[in-house]
């Protein structure tokens, strides 16, 4: 199992653990964490994506029972009966609340599910993959450091972000530049802080050049958004992009084919929701198919279900990685 998917899932299934009674959770809390730990060694070991989404449902299987059983265990229906639906025990309605906030907890902040829906990241994610979304990967964990080790951005990390030019549309690009840093494009090549970087993750299609494109920063051209424009007024310097503080310069894998950072400029670092932790369910459909789910793509998924999933991808992991430098340009 690749070391950030476990500590992810062992963030989760510490999380998971507040929806047992607190009885239970005191007397056999430490157990359950030790099993737990033991089954991901064992999927460590294997290695396998099977492995991987066999430890999975089983994990999700046992919590659902055991927590639905002991709070049903702990509740006393004679006394909630007898005092009158107006005089239900506190401590039944503060554990059955705690239940509720853990749930909704898990499935707004820690996990997210999004789909990509266009080919700007082509060669590591296709259109019509459906990702969770580790949204504590960035998290400050405050006090709580010693069990979960704080990670910021880094250079070559996959990051979904909310959209500079409208925070409610969700993008997923690489991290390219840091604050401080500084770049420029010579000839589709990435050139930072005066180093042309080693790209293994990008995809090149075109076959036109584009100056705009493949030599930025130019002049802005009619595709720059006002954003834009206002990082080639206020951070361009000596043919440079540099990097303000607070702020991050992100790009598509697939150079070409992305709207990134060189038309809408920097991405602010409090827009990032998280990063990419696996890809559940891949589906070979059109991206409007993927963005509108109506009754005709319903009706095609009930037919073609089987035949467009894409079951090589099932449980991939998208991997970020730093480019190499390779020298100083000239």
């Amino acid at each position: 199992m690749n070391p950030t998917l476990e500590r992810c899932f062992c963030r989760i299934y510490l999380f998971l653990l507040y929806t047992y009674p607190r009885p239970f959770r005191l007397r056999f809390g430490g157990e359950m964490q030790q099993v737990f730990r033991d089954r991901c060694r064992h999927v460590s070991r294997t290695s396998s994506r099977l492995s991987i989404l066999h430890f999975a449902l089983r994990t999700a299987a046992d919590w659902l029972s055991t927590a639905f059983r002991e709070r049903f265990a702990s509740i006393d229906l004679r006394a909630i009966w007898s005092a009158g639906r107006k005089h239900a025990p506190r401590g039944f309605v503060a554990e059955w609340s705690l239940t509720i906030v853990m749930f909704l907890f898990f499935t707004t902040t820690m996990v997210q599910a999004y789909v990509i829906p266009t080919a700007s990241m082509e060669g590591n994610l296709r259109v019509g993959d459906h990702l969770l979304v580790d949204r504590v990967a960035y998290a400050d964990p405050g006090p709580f450091k010693h069990l979960l080790p704080y990670h910021d951005v880094a250079r070559g990390d996959i990051v979904v972000f909310r959209y500079p030019e409208d925070i409610r549309v969700t993008y997923v690009k690489r991290v390219i530049g840091l604050p401080g840093d500084r770049l420029h494009l010579a000839d589709k090549q990435v050139i930072r802080n005066g180093r042309r970087l080693l790209e293994p993750y990008t995809r090149h299609s075109a076959t036109w050049r584009d100056p705009y494109r493949d030599d930025f920063p130019t002049a802005p051209n009619a595709y720059t958004t006002p954003r834009g424009r206002d990082m080639f007024a206020w951070h361009v310097r000596d043919g440079e992009v540099v990097v303000p503080p607070g702020f991050l310069f992100v790009m598509g894998d697939n150079r070409e084919n992305s709207a990134d950072s060189r038309y809408w400029g920097f991405v602010p670092r409090e827009y990032v929701l998280g990063k990419p932790l696996l890809v559940y369910w891949s589906y070979d459909a059109p991206t409007n198919d993927l963005k509108d789910w109506n009754v005709a793509h319903f009706l095609d998924l009930a037919q073609h279900f089987f035949t467009r999933t894409r079951w090589d991808r099932t449980l991939l992991i998208p991997r970020s990685e730093a480019a190499q430098e390779t020298g100083a340009s000239q």
